[in-house]
């Protein structure tokens, strides 16, 4: 409730918010940072930072419905010590319009597992800076098998459906006026965890929403991002926790969109404004590969894979000639999966793998029009190879399951991140869906649509015990199902 009084206004228009100027600065033009702070990608000794500069404070946003950017300069400074202290500094980078005001650095030279704080400066000129709030992060501990390790997963952030109270599916409406003002409350329910970090595993803005009024130029697409990234739960909850992103269709292109036809937006455009708003490759970096891998913990490691920047047309016949992944990632993947020691091997995938899902798609690994293929192929790879600790986290489907392939192989579904974007889902044996004969076990389905994320928690050291929980949590912070594995076994535990 601490932010309830003071965005009272906002309520009183939920898609368009009126324009609220608390103070102006006395020196001219008013410079702020609405969008708060972003630390990304961080590694045992690395990090990139970001902040956008801003014409007007925020939350709120001005007549047309954006938060519009200014241009100024700005650097981050980053220390051990919360008094800044022997503190370093970046450079100074201008906020332009061709980068969307937007500021990033990558700072090297960390120590692992160190918390570091950080703070931007930012003004309309280097003698006029002012320091920003207090930030922080650590850094990955790789080698440190005493520390428990704990990260938040969601994806699927449908803001239109949030603010306007018409659900994209079968889900809820419960966003409040006070929730309308703060933001989607899945992201107040993980600040409560305090997880080491969050990843954003797809469609964090949707582009073809509303359906009347989609974003196709680049000055629509980027207002995508400001209007989500205003939000005060999430400028507080990256506050202190590091993200790693990964994109899907709408955060792309628009819905089951591939790299063909001429609809706009283009797949070049997708692309760059993907790497422009979010911190995962170094300001200007449009060549690096979007997938990677983090080791994070001794007994696990991530791979974050790539779903639309090489995949084949969606319309093409299924067989060994059609790709989401393209040859460089896979051989990228199965490479770095055999070279990689880790317990459990957590590959996290924009779509499906296992399902089931409904029979009509056509763009993931489970539709047998779609890349079933490609996925039967992969899962074969991992049993001839004996990788069988490899587990699946996948976003895009609406609803939140657990399921087993009858190979084995397990695939956690995080669901919507809110309510309204959430749906019931699909069982197997259903004969609308991609397993109608049942052959893939699912331990968990939720029992009714809800926005939630998963919360996986890693401790114990490499080579004697050690334990992984998933769990299964609604968008107001209820656990509805947990998943605990355990090392020395390699058993499974459901509550």
């Amino acid at each position: 409730m601490r932010y309830f009084l003071r965005f009272i206004p906002v309520f009183l228009a939920p898609l368009t918010l009126p324009l609220i100027f608390p103070f102006a600065e006395a020196s001219g033009r008013p410079i702020h940072h609405a969008q708060g702070e972003l630390s990304g990608e961080v590694t045992p000794t690395s990090a990139l930072l970001q902040s956008r500069l801003t014409a007007i404070p925020g939350p709120s946003l001005d007549a047309s419905g954006d938060l519009p950017g200014a241009e100024g300069v700005a650097c981050f400074e980053w220390s051990r010590n919360a008094d800044f202290s022997s503190a370093n500094r970046t450079p100074w980078i201008k906020a332009l319009p061709e980068s969307d005001f937007i500021v990033r650095s990558r700072i090297e030279g960390l120590q692992p597992d160190t918390l570091y704080y950080y703070r931007l400066r930012y003004g309309a000129t280097e003698a006029q800076a002012k320091s920003g709030q207090l930030r922080s992060f650590r850094t990955l501990a790789p080698n440190n098998d005493r520390r428990t390790l704990s990260f938040c997963i969601g994806n699927c952030m449908h803001y239109y459906s949030f603010m306007s109270g018409h659900p994209n599916g079968g889900g809820p409406v419960t966003a409040t006026p006070e929730d309308k003002a703060l933001g989607f409350p899945a992201f107040a329910a993980m600040l409560k965890l305090k997880p080491d970090f969050y990843i954003g595993a797809g469609d964090t803005v949707y582009y073809d929403h509303p359906l009347s009024s989609p974003a196709k130029t680049q000055s629509e697409l980027r207002r995508k991002w400001h209007e989500e990234f205003r939000f005060p739960r999430m400028v507080e909850f990256f506050a202190s926790t590091p993200s790693y992103w990964m994109k899907d269709d709408h955060d792309f292109r628009y819905d089951d969109s591939d790299l063909t036809g001429n609809q706009n937006p283009s797949p070049a455009l997708g692309i760059a404004t993907f790497r422009e708003q979010l911190p995962i490759l170094p300001a200007g970096d449009s060549t690096s590969p979007g997938y990677r891998t983090h080791r994070i913990h001794p007994a696990v490691q991530l791979w974050f894979l790539e779903g639309r920047d090489y995949r084949s047309p969606n319309a093409m016949a299924d067989g060994p000639d059609k790709t989401i992944w393209g040859n460089k990632q896979l051989e990228w993947l199965e490479r770095t999966l055999l070279e990689s020691d880790a317990i459990w091997k957590i590959i996290i995938t924009p779509t499906p793998m296992v399902g089931p899902d409904r029979a009509n798609k056509t763009d993931n690994m489970t539709n047998p029009k779609g890349f079933r293929h490609e996925a039967d192929e992969f899962l074969a790879w991992l049993v001839e190879h004996k990788l069988t600790n490899v587990l699946f986290i996948c976003g895009d489907r609406h609803w939140q399951y657990h399921s087993i392939h009858p190979l084995g192989f397990e695939e956690f579904s995080m669901g919507a991140l809110n309510d309204e974007n959430s749906i019931l889902g699909v069982k197997p044996g259903d004969k609308n869906s991609t397993d109608p004969d049942g052959l893939v076990r699912q331990p968990f389905l939720y029992q009714e649509p809800s926005g939630g994320f998963l919360h996986v928690t890693v401790n114990g050291a490499k080579k004697t015990e050690s334990t992984l929980k998933i769990q299964f949590i609604n968008d107001r912070g209820k656990v509805l199902h947990v998943v605990e594995k355990k090392s020395l076994n390699d058993s499974t535990e459901a509550k």
